[in-house]
């Protein structure tokens, strides 16, 4: 079973913009727990460290663009 962290564009354009920063903070504490379970013992895919950082970084532009349009 193939678990699926990464979000995409299309998806993250059709978010509002509460759903983007509840999104946001779950994904940020997603990511540090993986960080912090690396650091104690090697994770069995540390793909998912790369897969979650571009997923915080993809919703942080997302929230950024709509903050300048309005």
């Amino acid at each position: 079973m193939k678990i699926r962290t990464q979000m995409k564009a299309s998806e993250i354009r059709d978010l509002s913009l509460e759903d983007l920063k509840e999104k946001l903070v779950e994904a940020t504490e997603k990511q540090e727990k993986l960080l912090l379970s690396h650091a104690v013992s090697q994770l069995e895919n540390p793909i998912q460290i790369r897969v979650g950082r571009k997923t915080v970084a993809r919703l942080k532009t997302e929230i950024k663009g709509r903050e300048l349009k309005a």
